[in-house]
């Protein structure tokens, strides 16, 4: 039986929207490793800390905050932390950011997942029972739609990565609580220089992602075989 038109329609549209974000999601995920942290560190024209602390250190450090956002354990994982002097690493305030992004980035990796087995599942059906073309064009469209948005991000990111910035916090964290001292840890191990790369690294694999996704699923023309 022919799948109704207006359901496939509606469908190929769907996935036409969740593409980006699905696209974006797993390359937040990818960036979400200690390499991503060692070949930023490693980039030319690094920050130093100007309060002491090694790269080697900053290293260490960086890692430890990015395993406590992907692990299970509360927030004493990094209240816990010293620096050489016994001091703690972290102030209640940072402590409180760390809180909040880890709730965020946790629940960001679930969407993800759910879209991620929620899209493989219907291309793997959609051959057997017949809308395949309609999942095809919502692939291409998604694709498409990726490139633009992502190209669209990217010169925001050249003219006024600040701005960028400054909106992205204050619609995921509530008040100032992501507002720091220069002199504070998460300032030291995450320099502004850091989320820079972040957002251009970020950009470029999710503008890949879309153009390799609109390219695959074009249709080939009679005369490309």
């Amino acid at each position: 039986m022919k799948p109704n038109s207006l359901w496939t329609g509606a469908l190929s549209w769907l996935i036409t929207l969740l593409v980006p974000l699905l696209l974006l999601m797993t390359s937040i995920r990818l960036l979400l490793t200690p390499t991503f942290v060692d070949l930023e560190y490693s980039m030319p024209g690094f920050p130093e800390d100007t309060y002491g602390m090694s790269f080697n250190e900053r290293r260490l450090y960086a890692k430890s905050a990015l395993d406590y956002i992907l692990n299970d354990e509360p927030v004493s994982f990094l209240g816990e932390q010293r620096f050489e002097d016994g001091s703690p690493l972290y102030n209640e305030r940072e402590l409180g950011h760390m809180q909040d992004v880890k709730d965020l980035t946790q629940i960001v990796l679930d969407v993800w997942l759910l879209l991620l087995a929620l899209l493989v599942a219907i291309t793997l059906a959609a051959r057997r029972l017949g809308y395949w073309e309609a999942v095809r064009r919502g692939l291409q469209r998604g694709g498409q739609l990726t490139v633009g948005l992502i190209v669209i991000v990217l010169i925001i990111v050249a003219l006024s990565f600040n701005a960028l910035f400054t909106s992205f916090h204050r619609i995921f964290f509530e008040g100032d609580t992501w507002l720091f001292q220069f002199s504070d840890t998460l300032i030291r191990l995450f320099p502004l220089r850091f989320w820079q790369d972040v957002f251009i690294a970020l950009g470029a694999l999710t503008l890949l992602g879309g153009a390799a996704l609109w390219a695959l699923t074009r249709k080939k023309t009679k005369d490309e075989g």
